[in-house]
């Protein structure tokens, strides 16, 4: 069924940019009455250009993590201020953002110039609408949270390349205590609102803080992630010998003197939440819970669809994808019904890696290969394509235990940092093969890095639009492809075509897990249950999904919404074009904008179409 979309932009945080300095307004001669029009767009459409990226510019350097994700050194030392002080000032230079876009003709802006202003502005309006919702979330959970970021922030994304930058790591190191302080105070605040994660929550952040502070220097094990990832960066460096044990001394003395109290404290604290934690999961509990959820939905999908209508669409294509396993169940000679064919695939040994160091290369070594052979035919699906490089990582252990299945970490755009398609392999009965080409090929490429790395690396399109966001938009590319590797004749052994399917059908059931839990009071052992009894997954991936619901509601149905409206958008263009139509063209015209709300997608297709008919 179509899927109707309205002008609607995710509020997306910026963490990234082209390195650089803060950009000057650049003057602005007034037009002359005489003028040519076409001068005056120019003119105008410079003008807004130039306001773009100022603005983009005041919003990263007020974040010295966003600098830190795209090489920008100038904060390199500190953390982002959080609390009720910055979310206020960010606010009013969000107002104040909006009053300078006030000052631009629309009216005299070029096509494309036009597009970027109605997104901006239609964020901004939107960030200050969505103020109110500021605090209904969980600041630390499972999932993501200040308390696991400090560590993977560090180990991740702060390279040292100089005596000076090992300096400001350890000056990072030394304001972690003010910055989880203000993390503490950041729960404190939603508590009072009654706004606190569910009981499950707590034990896995306990365990991911206390992971932090285990191993050397702390005690007498093996190093610690932040303690290994220092000196092996500082034992790279080109520097004399004894300043490379001066910096490990300083950074050794604050991982001691300040990590280790300032995550204690914060431990001490948690503790003590917990004793306030119920078992409801869903956001109906919170102050206004209905009207935030569907404040979510809206931004998540950028549609105007209803909980119960994206429940329906989920029902609908749990069938579907069901009726499509029975025919692969034909083609293996299953003898059996569907739940039977789940259990057969969860549980026959054939299909996992063993639980073993030399099962889990085995895994890493296969992603890369099925990468390499899809790259290798890209030329046949795409006339664009990524400078930047990407790599294949396995999760740390240190946040393994409680991160996600597979996720993807974007590139700098200097080149300094690839692409990383992070597989979780800490329980390997969770990471079936049949589902690693579709894996592959949602969180790397075709995936994620080509849609990334090619919106970061898209020329004459303001830094906003290259670095924003709109989860339907990035998630449907992802799901989409998974999807069309198929039609070029990759899945050819029906193991894999079921595990594309199976990838697919736990995609449908998040719409209906996602509206049940928050729309319709599901409780976490229904959710599960429905996961379990309706996929071939582990219990393991239930468990997971299902508090992944809790703490980031709606965002997983973004997937299912995004493929389907390309879907329906290429179909459209091809019944339209006939055999002027070309999946080259059709994939250009979706990366070439970089992240779009699906209504705006829409339009640029019908756009295409129109033109090209």
């Amino acid at each position: 069924m179509p899927i109707r979309t309205k002008i609607s932009i995710l509020a997306l945080a910026l963490t990234t940019i082209i390195g650089g300095s803060a950009i000057a307004t650049p003057s602005q001669p007034p037009l002359s009455p005489g003028e040519p029009l076409t001068q005056k767009a120019e003119n105008e459409s410079k003008k807004a250009n130039a306001l773009f990226e100022i603005i983009f510019m005041e919003n990263v350097m007020q974040s010295p993590i966003s600098q830190t994700h795209l090489g920008i050194k100038n904060d390199y030392d500190k953390w982002d201020e959080r609390g009720e002080e910055a979310d206020s000032n960010s606010l009013e230079r969000t107002k104040r953002h909006l009053t300078q876009l006030e000052q631009i003709d629309v009216s005299k802006l070029d096509e494309q110039t036009r597009l970027s202003f109605n997104l901006l502005n239609q964020k901004l309006k939107q960030e200050v609408k969505d103020y109110q919702w500021r605090f209904h979330n969980y600041p630390v959970n499972q999932m993501h949270g200040g308390h696991t970021m400090v560590a993977s922030f560090l180990i991740n994304q702060h390279q040292i390349d100089s005596q000076s930058d090992a300096e400001a790591y350890i000056a990072r190191l030394q304001g972690v205590p003010e910055y989880l302080d203000q993390l503490e105070r950041a729960l404190e605040i939603r508590a009072e609102k009654g706004i606190i994660a569910p009981r499950f929550v707590f034990p896995h952040v306990l365990s991911g803080s206390k992971n932090i502070i285990e191993g050397a220097p702390f005690d007498s094990g093996e190093d610690s992630a932040i303690w290994a990832d220092f000196k092996r960066k500082v034992e790279a460096l080109e520097i004399e010998s004894k300043d490379k044990k001066l910096l490990l001394s300083d950074a050794r003395q604050a991982l001691l003197t300040r990590v280790k109290p300032a995550y204690e404290k914060l431990i001490s604290y948690i503790v003590r939440l917990e004793t306030k934690a119920d078992s409801r999961d869903g956001v109906w509990k919170f102050p206004l819970g209905e009207q935030y959820y569907n404040n979510a939905l809206a931004r998540t999908t950028t549609t105007d669809m209803t909980a119960e209508q994206i429940h329906e669409l989920g029902l609908k294509e749990v069938a579907r994808i069901h009726n499509e396993m029975r025919e692969i169940m034909k083609k293996v000679n299953f003898e059996g019904d569907l739940p039977a064919f789940f259990k057969f695939m969860r549980e026959d040994k054939q299909f996992y890696y063993p639980a073993t160091d030399e099962g889990r290369d085995a895994y890493l070594h296969q992603a890369i290969t099925l990468i390499d052979t899809i790259s290798s035919r890209l030329d046949e699906v795409f006339n664009v394509k990524p400078q930047a490089p990407m790599i294949v990582k396995r999760v740390e252990t240190f946040r393994e235990k409680s991160a996600g299945k597979a996720f993807y970490n974007q590139p700098t755009p200097d080149g300094s940092r690839p692409g990383t398609y992070y597989a979780n392999l800490y329980d390997m009965e969770a990471m079936p093969k049949y589902q690693m080409e579709a894996l592959a090929y949602h969180e790397g490429t075709p995936g994620h890095h080509m849609q990334i790395a090619i919106a970061q690396e898209l020329e004459g399109v303001p830094k906003f639009r290259k670095f924003g966001g709109y989860t339907a938009y990035i998630e449907g590319w992802g799901l989409y492809s998974e999807f069309f590797p198929k039609e070029m004749g990759l899945y050819s052994d029906p193991y894999s075509d079921f595990g594309r399917l199976a990838m697919e059908l736990w995609r449908s059931c998040r719409l209906v897990v996602d509206t049940g839990m928050h729309a319709k009071r599901w409780t976490r052992e229904e959710s599960i249950n429905y996961y379990v009894q309706n996929t071939p997954n582990a219990k393991s991936d239930a468990i997971k999904m299902v508090e992944r619901h809790v703490v980031m509601p709606s965002q997983a149905t973004a997937y299912k919404i995004g493929m389907l409206k390309i879907l329906e958008l290429r179909q459209k263009a091809k019944l339209a074009l006939g055999n002027k139509f070309d999946i080259r063209e059709f994939h250009t015209l979706v990366l070439q904008n970089g992240p779009l709300p699906l209504d705006v997608l829409e339009e640029q297709v019908d756009l295409w179409v129109s033109r090209e008919g």
